[in-house]
């Protein structure tokens, strides 16, 4: 155990740049025995503006089994592609997960990735009441899942119209660069969600391609290859 412990150091002391947040991050959130591990390797361009709430690791821990902040998009400066991490609620790991460089993340609720999830770059994840992603999602750039509207709107009854809802992604879905994902959507799994689309609402086929403002079904009986 003392060796692996070793090697993780030795690999990750290769780029020092990242060790303090990266540190700063473990130990903040996790117990000394699961710290220790470093199963979460946070770049130096990520801003940690809120460490509160908690982080889980549902999965068994490895070593660098999350990293936040890395990845090389070619259309946008890695290098000075700023991460946000704010997070007041909770956010739950099932697995393996990458969140490439520029992107945002904003919790106030409960945040839940599935295993092998990969964001690209420069997208945006605000999560006030439950989002949910299955298992080898995949998240281009640009892309924007929200599940408030963070402004109330009332009726004149003072009835609240726009609640919260949350959003349900199945396994294994592609969601293109660009995509407006909103509060209420759920997608089944094994979608393709093309690039600029807006899904606002339950989606119930799976092995689709979905399109469009509003997104609809425009293939049927597809697969595709992460």
């Amino acid at each position: 155990m003392i060796n692996q412990y070793l090697r993780n150091a030795a690999r990750l002391l290769r780029d020092v740049r990242h060790l303090p947040k990266t540190l700063y991050f473990n130990f903040h959130y996790f117990p000394f025995r699961i710290a220790i591990r470093l199963p979460v390797i946070v770049s130096v361009n990520v801003r940690l503006i809120k460490m509160q709430g908690r982080v889980i690791l549902n999965a068994p821990v490895t070593h660098r089994m999350i990293r936040i902040g890395f990845g090389n998009v070619g259309i946008f400066d890695r290098h000075s592609s700023k991460s946000i991490w704010e997070v007041r609620g909770t956010v739950q790991f099932d697995g393996k997960a990458d969140i490439g460089h520029g992107s945002k993340i904003c919790v106030n609720g409960l945040l839940t990735i599935g295993d092998n999830f990969t964001v690209t770059a420069e997208s945006q994840i605000v999560c006030f009441k439950k989002i949910t992603f299955g298992r080898d999602c995949l998240v281009s750039w640009q892309v924007l899942v929200m599940d408030t509207d963070f402004h109330s709107i009332y009726d004149e009854h003072k009835a609240h119209l726009n609640i919260d809802r949350p959003i349900y992604i199945g396994n294994k879905n592609w969601i293109g660069c660009r995509t407006l994902i909103l509060k209420g959507a759920a997608t089944p799994d094994n979608c393709v969600i093309a690039a600029g689309s807006t899904v606002s609402r339950a989606m119930k086929i799976s092995n689709t391609i979905l399109a469009g403002s509003p997104a609809a079904v425009v293939k049927t009986d597809i697969s595709w290859a992460k």
